[in-house]
């Protein structure tokens, strides 16, 4: 496993992180879960990913579980914050109010004294971006949370985040988590560019587009059992149609793939990797073998003729 700086900070992640959205606490057993983020940790990963609203707070309760086998020093453990918690009016969004209370909770359900990185799991447009801030900054100097980051934001966001920061002399976001894929570049246009220039790193999520870029779903009339379309808990979350267009596209990554001579899910992450403004790149498991397989792409550098490839087979 090879390590990237976090931004423009000195905390080192795993290229390769695993995260827990739609299978622990929901779609996997527990038991499963935890060996799953244990033959990780074997494997280097250092960095796991949560959120307060994964399977409402149980999955914040599997990872923390499955994470006190550990020295508390040894691995970086992001959550998040944004999405209703129940239907109460202050039990979402960004506010003072909501941030803090949800905090709590979830070290409350992680069983742990803080987190590393704590999310805005995505733009709240209700509160002031300054109030949000400020609640980072005093989580953060009260040692609960050690950095902030943001997920889905633009990067008109992104950069009136960092203007309120200097301005007030906050602590800025450091890491943002984008969908980024294949399939799915738009971050390359506008939000890599201002990330770089305000010290934030990308840890992104969907890098296999649910699946799709694995190739296991090209000419098969169903789902492979063990695959996510066809776990009715997880299934609903795909958001790539295999139409023609897109399986045409999947069917000439994979001959690069195979030209290379590694599975094309190595090559789909190996391409994210190339950015140097991605710090690691988030892949969900559901059993050991899947993390087996995704950590050997850190330090798979494509060459120039595949990289050229790529590009070709996505038009």
């Amino acid at each position: 496993m090879q390590y990237r700086r976090l931004g423009g900070t000195g905390l080192l992640v795993s290229e390769i992180s695993l995260g827990s959205w739609l299978t622990y606490g929901n779609a996997v057993e527990n038991e499963t879960a935890i060996q799953t983020m244990d033959r990780a940790y074997e494997l280097g990963v250092n960095f796991f990913d949560t959120a307060n609203v994964y399977n409402h707070g149980e999955a914040e309760k599997v990872v923390g579980e499955a994470l006190r086998r550990h020295p508390r020093e040894s691995y970086v453990l992001a959550t998040k914050v944004f999405f209703p918690m129940s239907d109460r009016p202050n039990d979402s969004g960004l506010s003072r109010k909501h941030i803090r209370e949800s905090v709590h909770a979830s070290l409350r359900r992680l069983k742990l004294d803080y987190v590393d990185i704590l999310y805005c799991h995505r733009y709240d447009r209700n509160t002031p971006v300054e109030e949000t801030l400020r609640a980072f900054d005093d989580l953060i100097r009260e040692g609960k949370v050690l950095y902030g980051g943001i997920s889905e934001w633009t990067a008109a966001q992104i950069e009136e985040a960092a203007r309120i920061s200097d301005r007030l002399l906050l602590n800025h976001f450091v890491v943002n988590q984008p969908k980024y894929n294949l399939l799915h570049r738009y971050i390359e246009e506008e939000v890599i560019p201002v990330s770089r220039r305000n010290g934030i790193g990308q840890v992104v999520f969907s890098p296999l587009a649910e699946g799709v870029l694995t190739g296991k779903y090209l000419d098969s009339k169903e789902a492979p059992r063990d695959s996510r379309a066809a776990n009715k808990k997880m299934n609903y979350f795909i958001h790539y149609n295999l139409n023609e267009q897109v399986e045409g596209k999947v069917r000439k990554l994979k001959a690069v793939a195979d030209q290379l001579g590694v599975p094309m899910a190595r090559m789909a992450l190996a391409w994210i990797l190339r950015q140097d403004n991605v710090a690691s790149a988030l892949v969900g498991a559901s059993r050991p073998a899947q993390v087996e397989e995704n950590v050997q792409a850190s330090g798979l550098v494509l060459p120039d003729d595949a990289l050229d490839a790529i590009e070709d087979a996505l038009g």
